[in-house]
């Protein structure tokens, strides 16, 4: 992980919540829309997000040890302590190597719910029978999908103000 890992993961985040909480609104917005380009009522969206990088800590720690699994003495990035961790670090650290731990959406999916059928033969939509066919939307389950693409944005972006008084910190430091 490089010096800017805990922003790339958090801004990784932030994109997907930001995108999620998007979906939602859509959602929200389109919850009694009868009628779409593609035909019938409009189908609720779910975001899907996966990990970028991959893996494990145990394993992102090797891969950024040069494939050991353990932390050798006397080598490497910069010895902390006599006979402590020390060594081994051979990865670039700097470029833009993927980041383990953030996210990134892999897609936005259409429910495959019926929708819900409601009785209303006045409706332009209606059919013959009278009724009208609207999106399987719950505006409760949608209002906690917006709280939480909110928190987690929220928890991100605490982060990466935490890492930016890390940096400002180290800075009054070394004045």
């Amino acid at each position: 992980m490089n010096i800017f890992g805990v922003m790339d993961v958090s801004g990784s985040a932030l994109k997907a919540e930001r995108v999620r909480a998007e979906v939602v609104a859509s959602n929200m917005a389109n919850a009694e829309t009868t009628r779409t380009p593609e035909g019938g009522p409009y189908q609720r969206h779910h975001v899907v997000f996966e990990a970028q990088g991959g893996g494990t800590f145990q394993e992102s720690m090797a891969n950024q040890l040069g494939g050991g699994s353990s932390v050798g003495a006397g080598s490497g990035f910069k010895n902390i302590y006599t006979g402590g961790i020390s060594g081994g670090l051979s990865g670039d650290l700097t470029a833009a190597n993927p980041t383990p731990g953030g996210v990134e959406v892999t897609g936005v999916i259409a429910d495959a719910s019926k929708p819900l059928e409601r009785y209303d033969p006045s409706h332009p939509d209606a059919g013959a029978d009278g009724f009208v066919a609207y999106p399987d939307i719950n505006p409760l389950t949608e209002m906690v999908d917006l709280m939480g693409a909110t928190r987690s944005y929220g928890m991100n972006a605490s982060a990466i103000t935490a890492e930016k008084s890390i940096f400002n910190s180290s800075l009054d430091l070394l004045k």
